[in-house]
């Protein structure tokens, strides 16, 4: 690429989540506007989930439409089959992405607990003898006998499998007895329901489109629990449990004067050592001249480390880009999940240092340096000192002009489902779900919407995610969010509490106000609250649990629903899937590969009702997500308004 252009922008525009896209398309790199575009028309088959392509007779394209390809395959697979089979397979990706995530924390545990994993530690006692509890382990004891034996009930879920999961112990009782009636409940390992779905979907072997959607059903229970709420459980364990903080968020986090470290992914067990690093080496960075080492977070690693210790939040995935073109990124540290291959193309460009850590995660461009628990601290010093020398590289080589967004915006992160229940808990300590259900009946509240996912640049430039929430808020919807849509909503201020007046409707405001003075805290809540990083999304099935067997409200009767409104990846299409099974409705946009089978979008936006009590929305417009998301959580609230509920007295984690 040679010498890098000068630039062509102001980059304090770059970063603004209403003009990313825009943003993108006027900068002089290939960005993923550009390669969106290139892509145009995209094809419909592949869009409708018609394309079927595991063998080699095809790829054939079917479809209900007489519009569109045949009504069978060359091995005579009906538009159900094909669908059915394409979306079981994203489900299996998406288990084998968050169940590989978990099983590293339940690694690192059995570590800790034989006294071998060097630098970690057990953060958060009570929590690891809470879940022993809630699993039927004996909680009390040594410390370290309960981390093993916690660990070792992870473990089994992995392996060759029982009656079923030790994570299920973690659904509320109300969902699992549904599932279980409905023969939903999986009774193999993660691991299986992960291999099952490819083995399933070969050629010549399930072509029944309901037992092929039940299977993936199943797989979305298992990744709920196996996956995201184990790997939540445990990192809190470990790093400890967030509570709500005050961070910083945009690309102006960046210093041009300082050391500027990214790091990227999903994994704390990386990020977390970096952060002790950062923080040993800054004499080091001084000595090259540097005012200091600035430890930004990208993704959601950014999350992570900006609910555990306020650490900046510089960017979003699809914003990771960009943060190389501004010249001042002096290393790029990344893991796993989300990271761009076209990060690698800048790195040409510019003096960043790309830097890949784990043995299955590697790119063009990129040096890669093992990331081992065991030499945890060494490794990390190796990953900070390259920014360092990244730093003096572009010090020393003028032509690296560094042109930093002049934007930053304050937000208030880290409301785990411990910090939401615990303010619940100050206002009624004997029946902690009773504040949700007064709320509810009083009109403060219409419902709770989780809002997770990613950005994507064919949503972005319609501001999908910023316009369908406030939406929700003007309607007493509360949102809660994970994932990069945090970053999303940390860097257009709707994670400030300054901003309650304006956005929220009046219930919502007097609600806010309500748990904010709950909280101890001088104002309201945010508007939206962030609840962490995308696994995390297993914090909002805690909270719904807490308050389900709290009022005694079976899960698929309360107003709770969910929302992807950007949705990418196909580890998200494992969280809807088990967003589905615990009985909620679930809003995709872009929709799912469904449209080809009428079977398969009849039973998920219909018949599911009768099963799980969950059910699909899909709207690629706000105004039209909001308004199926609001008359969903009103169909749920009607009668608990009439109702005279008095929740039942629980606990919950």
């Amino acid at each position: 690429m040679g010498d890098p252009p000068e630039p062509v922008i102001d980059l304090g525009d770059a970063g603004d989540p209403d003009r990313t896209v825009e943003a993108q398309r006027e900068i002089d790199y290939e960005m993923p506007a550009d390669r969106l575009d290139e892509q145009q028309p995209q094809c419909p088959f592949g869009q409708a989930g018609s394309c079927c392509d595991i063998c080699y007779m095809g790829p054939c394209r079917v479809s209900d439409d007489d519009q569109y390809g045949d009504d069978r395959g060359v091995c005579g697979a009906t538009p159900g089959t094909v669908v059915s089979r394409n979306l079981y397979r994203e489900i299996g990706a998406g288990v084998s992405s968050h169940s590989h995530h978990a099983r590293e924390s339940v690694e690192l545990l059995a570590e800790i607990a034989e006294e071998e994993a060097g630098d970690f530690e057990i953060k958060d006692e009570q929590k690891l003898r809470s879940i022993a509890e809630d699993i039927g382990l004996e909680a009390d004891g040594d410390v370290n006998e309960v981390a093993k034996a916690v660990a070792d009930a992870a473990m089994d879920d992995f392996g060759p499998g029982g009656e079923t999961l030790n994570w299920l112990e973690r659904m509320p009782d109300s969902q699992r007895e549904v599932l279980d009636e409905q023969g939903l409940l999986p009774l193999s390992s993660v691991d299986q329901q992960a291999a099952r779905a490819l083995a399933q979907t070969h050629k010549g072997n399930d072509s029944d489109t309901g037992h092929i959607l039940k299977s993936a059903l199943e797989a979305g229970v298992a990744d709920g629990y196996a996956g995201l709420t184990m790997a939540t459980d445990l990192q809190d364990v470990i790093f400890g449990t967030p509570s709500p903080t005050d961070a910083t968020a945009h690309l102006g986090v960046l210093e041009e004067d300082q050391v500027n470290l990214a790091v990227h992914g999903h994994s704390p067990q990386l990020s977390e050592m970096v952060v002790k690093a950062a923080e040993e080496l800054e004499d080091e960075a001084r000595e090259v001249g540097a005012d200091g080492i600035n430890l930004v977070g990208i993704c959601c690693t950014g999350n992570e480390l900006a609910e555990r210790h306020g650490i900046p939040m510089a960017a979003h995935s699809l914003q990771s880009e960009l943060a190389v073109t501004t010249g001042a990124l002096d290393a790029m540290v990344v893991d796993i999940q989300c990271i761009w291959p076209g990060i690698s193309d800048l790195i040409e460009c510019h003096h960043t240092r790309l830097i890949t850590t784990v043995d299955y995660v590697r790119m063009e461009e990129a040096t890669h340096i093992p990331f081992d628990e065991e030499t945890a601290m060494e490794d990390a010093k190796k990953l900070v000192r390259e920014a360092i020398e990244g730093y003096q590289d572009r010090k020393r080589r003028q032509k690296y002009e560094v042109n930093i967004p002049d934007r930053t915006q304050e937000a208030m992160v880290g409301f785990s489902d411990s910090a939401i229940l615990g303010v619940l808990e100050s206002i009624d300590p004997e029946n902690p779900a009773q504040p949700i259900v007064d709320a509810i009946q009083a009109g403060q509240l219409r419902g709770i919407v989780g809002i997770v996912g990613c950005p994507n640049p064919k949503m972005r430039e319609a501001n999908m995610t910023e316009k369908l929430i406030e939406n929700l808020l003007a309607a007493d919807v509360l949102p809660v969010v994970t994932g990069c849509i945090g970053h999303i909503m940390a860097q257009g201020g709707y994670l400030d509490p300054d901003r309650v007046d304006e956005l929220a409707g009046d219930g919502l405001q007097e609600l806010l106000y309500t748990l904010g003075d709950a909280a101890g805290l001088d104002g309201p809540l945010p508007p939206v609250l962030h609840m962490g990083s995308c696994v995390d999304n297993s914090r909002i099935g805690n909270v719904i649990r807490a308050i389900s067997e709290g009022s005694g409200i079976p899960v698929q009767d309360l107003p709770v629903a969910a929302s992807a409104p950007e949705l990418i990846a196909e580890k998200a299409v494992s969280i809807g899937t088990w967003a589905l099974a615990l009985g909620l409705p679930l809003h995709t946009a872009p929709a799912l590969r469904i449209e080809a089978s009428e079977v398969v979008t009849e039973t998920l936006t219909e018949d599911l009702k009768d099963i799980t009590g969950g059910y699909l929305i899909q709207d690629g417009t706000p105004d039209g997500a909001a308004e199926q998301l609001i008359d969903a959580l009103d169909e749920r609230r009607a009668p608990l308004v009439d109702a005279d509920i008095e929740a039942e007295a629980g606990t919950a984690d």
